[in-house]
């Protein structure tokens, strides 16, 4: 893979799993990276762990879904670094699942503003930051396969996923010519603490018997794949892709 090293990446969502696995795997590759989420003790724990193997790495505590937090965000990352050349938007929530008929306005707002919202405010200072130094850069965001697929009671969740589908293309059609590339990572089931919460509120022979089987590879994926197709999308080995979706979910869609 080409030579990232000493480029600047920045991750949200970066406080454990596919967001965590990422910045690890960027810092590997001589990547400093500025690391965002809402919990500072586990990103003062990343950085710890990034900085022990020899790496470089801040933690800036955010709430993606206050656009003063973001821009703050993006500041301190170009501030400390000098640039910014990738940019991963991996912040999220699946927030109540529950009816239509019974889905609070609040929790549809909670999730839709960190989904979905967070996801472009992010992407609004990405992008100035990007463009104001003349980056050739690369901002991935991070959907689901409940960007093209349904399930009863994740209105909300699903409803957010789907729109970063527009989001991406959209944004991706604009930032092209000015050298800047756009795309969408939809992962399936991937063992991280989101799954978790959902395999015990399914239970577990729900779990093993009715979802993993759905799954081509009959496993849950490793968020370390995850950041591999990430960091994929911002090499130069893509530089011919942009505006698309990668969906590593071990041919989960294929099947439903």
């Amino acid at each position: 893979m080409s030579d990232m090293k000493d480029q600047v990446a920045l991750i949200t969502g970066a406080s454990s799993g596919i967001g965590r696995a990422t910045a690890e795997l960027f810092a590997a590759k001589g990547v400093r990276v500025a690391v965002a989420a809402r919990r500072q003790a586990e990103l003062d724990s990343l950085v710890a762990d990034i900085e022990a193997r020899g790496g470089n790495a801040i933690a800036i505590k955010t709430d993606v879904s206050v656009s003063a937090d973001v821009e703050r965000m993006v500041s301190h990352t170009v501030d400390t670094f000098g640039r910014l050349d990738y940019a991963v938007n991996n912040a999220g929530i699946e927030g109540q699942w529950a009816g239509i008929t019974d889905l609070d306005e609040d929790e549809w707002d909670q999730v839709l503003g960190i989904n979905l919202k967070g996801t472009f405010l992010c992407m609004k200072h990405q992008a100035r930051a990007m463009l104001a130094i003349g980056a050739k850069g690369s901002i991935v965001n991070v959907g689901s396969v409940n960007s093209f697929l349904g399930f009863p009671t994740g209105s909300a969740y699903c409803t957010s996923k789907h729109g970063l589908i527009g989001l991406t293309t959209s944004v991706s059609a604009e930032l092209a010519s000015q050298g800047i590339r756009v795309n969408l990572v939809c992962p399936g089931i991937i063992d991280t603490p989101m799954h978790h919460r959902a395999r015990e509120a399914l239970g577990d022979e729900v779990y093993d018997q009715g979802v993993l089987p759905s799954v081509h590879l009959k496993r849950a994926g490793r968020p370390q794949e995850i950041a591999q197709a990430i960091i994929f999308l911002c090499s130069d080995e893509a530089s011919y892709i942009t505006g698309t979706t990668l969906t590593p979910d071990g041919g989960l869609t294929l099947t439903v």
